[in-house]
């Protein structure tokens, strides 16, 4: 199996910047993909960014340029900048393992205030 432990975020104010880190153990051996969803209030969980093993990434349109996903092995990484209102949500890291599907965080709460 595979635990996923989150970290980073927080409450900050329209412009700001945050880093959000995941960090993954386990059976972590074989390929797979890791990245970030978020779900706000009243929305559906949405993809934000994601990052292959061979370090192809995804970005949701709003949040290109301002986003930048990045990995260490069995970390993955999320550096918010020019933060929105819009932005605020629950993030979940996740894992999409090759042979045992995917794994999600417990989510850690992104606040930006205006």
């Amino acid at each position: 199996q595979v635990q996923l432990a989150e970290s980073g975020g927080g409450l900050v104010q329209a412009g700001g910047s945050l880093r959000l880190s995941c960090a993954a153990s386990g059976r972590t051996s074989s390929s797979y993909t890791m990245g970030w969803y978020r779900q706000a209030p009243g929305k559906q969980r949405e993809l934000v960014a994601s990052i292959s093993n061979g370090g192809s990434t995804y970005y949701e349109e709003s949040v290109k340029v301002r986003f930048i996903v990045s990995r260490d092995n069995a970390k993955t990484y999320l550096q918010m900048s020019s933060l929105k209102p819009e932005d605020t949500a629950l993030y979940y890291c996740f894992l999409d393992h090759s042979r045992l599907g995917r794994y999600w965080g417990q989510g850690t709460q992104v606040t930006v205030s205006s």
